[in-house]
This record gives C-alpha cells, sequence and structure tokens, in this order.
C-alpha cells in the first residue's frame, strides 16, 4: 500500500502525536472461502476516501479535523493465527495511546484480533455485529482465526449483538444468543428493533460491520453478498442512535471485495467509516483532549492468560 495520509487531509492533522482517530488497515485475505479480494479493500476504501467531501452534512462537523493518524498496514500472513496476533497487538498499542482506535480489513477474521483487544482493555464489553452471516463457528477448514469464526470467541468472552444475520449453518444455533440476534427477516417487520438492540447493550460497545451486512443492491462488492439486507438510511439511523446512547470504544469494518468496474461499494465503505466518526466526534471541539476511558488496571479474566502479552509500548 502507497504511504499517503487518510483522504489526503493535511499532514499536521494526520501525525500520531496529534490524531485523535487511528486507522489500521489490514490487508488479509487468507480464509476466505468464494469470491477473494478483500486484501484489496483497504486500498480501494482509501483511494474512495481521497474523493469525499470532508464536511459532513448531517452533523454539521469537519471530524477529520481532529486529527486521523493512518497507522502502517499490518501485512501479517503467515498464518491466520499470525494475522490475529499481529491485529491483536497493534490495536491494543495503539488502545493504550489514547486513540480512537478504528480498523479497515481485509476478510472478518481480523476482528478476532480487534476484539480481543478491545475486550482486554474495556469492561463489560458489547461487541455489535453487522453482518449477512452468523460467523459462530467454532472452528472451520482447521482454524480458530477463520472468517467463519469471527465472532466465536465475542460469544463467549463479551456481550455480543448479532444485526441483519440472514445466512448461518445449522451448528451456530448452539452457540447463538436468539434473544440478541436481529435476524433480517424479522427486521424488515419489526418497527422496535434498534431500541430492543441497544436496550440490550452495555455502556461500552465495540462495532463491527462486515459489509455484506447491506443488500447487494447498494453494496455488490463483498466476497459473499446476500439478498434482504441493510439499506443506508436506517443503517445510519441505528448507528446514530447507537453512538448518542452508548460509549462506541472502536469500530472496524470488514469484506470490502473491490470491482474494479464498480466503484459505489468503495465509496459506500468510505462514507460509512466517515459517517460514524462523525457521530462521535460530533459534540466534540477540535481543541478539546480525547480519552477513550479504557482503564489500565482492567484486566479481563476471560483473556488475561490466554493470549501473547506485549507490553513495551
Amino acid at each position: 500500500m502507497k504511504t499517503k495520509t487518510y483522504a489526503g487531509i493535511p499532514e499536521e492533522l494526520a501525525k500520531l502525536e496529534q490524531a485523535k482517530i487511528v486507522l489500521i488497515p489490514v490487508p488479509y485475505d487468507g480464509t476466505s472461502t468464494w469470491q477473494k479480494g478483500a486484501d484489496k479493500g483497504p486500498e480501494a476504501f482509501l483511494n474512495a476516501s481521497e474523493n469525499m467531501e470532508l464536511y459532513d452534512i448531517e452533523t454539521d462537523t469537519e471530524v477529520y479535523k481532529q486529527g486521523v493518524y493512518l497507522a502502517e498496514a499490518i501485512t501479517e500472513n503467515s498464518s491466520p493465527e499470525a494475522m490475529v496476533d499481529a491485529v491483536h497487538q497493534a490495536t491494543k498499542k495503539y488502545i493504550k495511546k489514547n486513540k480512537f482506535v478504528t480498523i479497515f480489513g481485509g476478510e472478518h477474521s481480523i476482528s478476532i484480533g480487534t476484539i480481543r483487544a478491545f475486550n482486554e482493555m474495556f469492561p463489560d464489553l458489547t461487541v455489535l455485529q453487522l453482518d449477512a452471516h452468523a460467523d459462530l463457528r467454532e472452528s472451520y477448514e482447521g482454524s480458530t482465526c477463520n472468517h467463519a469464526c469471527a465472532v466465536y470467541e465475542a460469544s463467549q468472552t463479551t456481550n455480543l449483538i448479532q444485526v441483519g444475520i440472514r445466512s448461518m449453518d445449522i451448528i451456530e444455533k448452539t452457540v447463538m444468543d436468539e434473544e440478541k440476534t436481529y435476524f433480517a427477516h424479522d427486521m424488515a417487520v419489526d418497527d422496535n428493533w434498534m431500541d430492543s438492540a441497544i436496550d440490550q447493550m452495555t455502556d461500552n460497545v465495540f462495532i463491527t460491520i462486515d459489509l455484506d451486512a447491506f443488500d447487494p443492491s447498494i453494496l455488490p462488492s463483498t466476497g459473499t453478498p446476500e439478498p434482504g439486507g441493510l439499506l443506508w438510511y436506517e443503517t445510519l439511523e441505528f448507528l446514530k442512535q447507537v453512538f448518542e446512547e452508548k460509549n462506541v470504544v472502536g469500530f472496524d469494518i470488514v469484506e470490502l471485495c473491490p470491482n474494479p468496474k464498480e466503484k459505489s461499494s468503495d465509496f459506500l465503505a468510505a462514507k460509512l467509516y466517515y459517517k460514524m466518526l462523525s457521530y462521535k466526534f460530533k459534540n466534540e471541539d477540535t481543541e478539546d483532549d480525547y480519552d477513550n476511558s479504557f482503564d489500565s488496571t482492567y484486566v479481563n479474566k476471560n483473556n488475561s492468560l490466554k493470549f501473547v502479552e506485549d507490553d513495551d509500548y
């Protein structure tokens, strides 16, 4: 990937020391099982971001002025497990630097590492997953770090809420909490699903968005498109409400599989990322210090002895 600033913003707003926001690209596509190309997602997203207006009409803000540091891409691909470890360590490093940490993939297996890091740093974490697929297999094709296992660990160690689900294997029902799962076919006829989902969240929320959560009529460029997905404004309405009512501690966006002949998906991903930042910082002045409120004394007992630690930050 080329060295550049996020969305072409001025270099003085892109320095780590001044930036409140960190963006980590993870161009990984090692376990996808149908259409390949998610490793090209971060570059397509960044290219689209450079061609996006940076004034957000809805929030009347220019969130880029809060500062966005484009971190070095994580290119570890020797194994799914090594990639997850690399993502976990990098994410945790920037959380400890008191940044609002965001990640753009890559396939959904990268979220195993991001969620693990946030779960270790924030107590009582809710993971909000927007996705077409349940991704609850404990292991798939010989690995627990497969894209089909993206939120299995989260289902065991966090308060997982799944939204937009419309494709799964029957074995995943043995793990799924159906009270906290919002199936697309039910959402289509339920006007209260947004409030219901938010009522089940704890204060600290991490959001993971698989772009196949969107209907393929508005976002076809993803590895495993499924009919019957979310549309643009209902998704924004839901996300805006989550950001207003909860402490969103970070998010990732995954599974953009760019098509050279179809750029609208790249642009939707770029716009979605920027809208989420705009919701997060809409009431914060650029001069205000950012505090991501992580608890340096907090140790998640589910994870503390399970994973490699690197505290050389």
